[in-house]
């Protein structure tokens, strides 16, 4: 199969995943009792080829199998039928190991939160690393709700500004204005990145920025979804610097957000 191939910006984004993925299987691995997993929800083929020097180098699901202490379980979703195959060909039979082929925000709700509760002393890591506008709220608000999950997200606002946040909102495809509702949890984003006020006639026009979503995002899934330390996110840029999308954290746990907010001090 061809693998995916990533930019720089990439490759710091599976490094910061790996330095806090370890310290925290690190952390509950000491903590007498309980079952710690780690969930890959957008998995790959497990392998990605880099721009720069046309390397193969190791995907998130990857990094985490090799990280030590280990997890108790893990949980690797994908939708593509070849990269579910790629993943299962290098990672074996292994019985801690569950690769699972479908929709995410299926998956996710349905089978794998559900092994996650706190009541159960099981707590999870979860990777949300979706190709553009391809999850669901319900996801990061059941997340939140649960306490036991921490996420790392890819808030995808290239893929936002591209389809969605035209200056012009009446000429947007109402099918890309869905996603990013779904996305998002309701219609308030329109609030966010327009306004009525600059015109004589009424008509909506873009008056946000990047900042401006991504601030509205962190302050939705503290507010909304219930999670008490969101971390100003990272800005991940190309070669031309400019925001392909933001990293974010999000947890219920005062040591991760202070792991966190060392980690991105290192590559704001």
């Amino acid at each position: 199969m061809t693998f995916d191939d990533i930019g720089s910006w990439s490759e710091i984004k599976l490094e910061i995943i790996r330095k806090y993925a370890t310290a925290y299987s690190a952390i509950l691995t000491r903590q007498r009792g309980l079952h710690h997993v780690y969930v890959d929800a957008f998995a790959g083929a497990g392998v990605h080829m880099t721009r720069s020097t046309g390397e193969y180098v190791a995907g998130s699901p990857l990094n985490a199998l090799l990280v030590q202490p280990p997890f108790k379980e893990y949980f690797l979703i994908d939708l593509a039928p070849d990269k579910v195959a790629s993943l299962r060909g290098i990672v074996g039979d292994r019985p801690d190991v569950h690769i699972l082929a479908g929709d995410c925000n299926t998956l996710l709700l349905e089978e794998v939160f559900p092994q996650v509760r706190w009541k159960d002393y099981r707590r999870g890591l979860c990777l949300l690393d979706p190709y553009g506008l391809d999850l669901d709220w319900r996801v990061m608000g059941t997340a939140g709700g649960m306490g036991s999950i921490e996420m790392f997200l890819n808030f995808p606002v290239m893929d936002m500004n591209r389809n969605v946040l035209w200056r012009d909102p009446g000429r947007v495809d109402p099918i890309d204005v869905e996603r990013l509702t779904r996305f998002w949890g309701d219609d308030s984003w329109r609030q966010v990145m327009y306004s009525t006020t600059g015109n004589l006639f009424g008509w909506e026009e873009k008056s946000g920025d990047n900042d401006t979503i991504a601030r509205a995002f962190q302050k939705r899934l503290k507010e909304v979804a219930g999670f008490k330390h969101v971390p100003e996110p990272l800005p991940m840029r190309n070669s031309k610097g400019n925001i392909v999308y933001y990293l974010f954290f999000a947890s219920q746990n005062t040591t991760g957000d202070k792991i966190v907010n060392d980690i991105f001090g290192k590559y704001r």
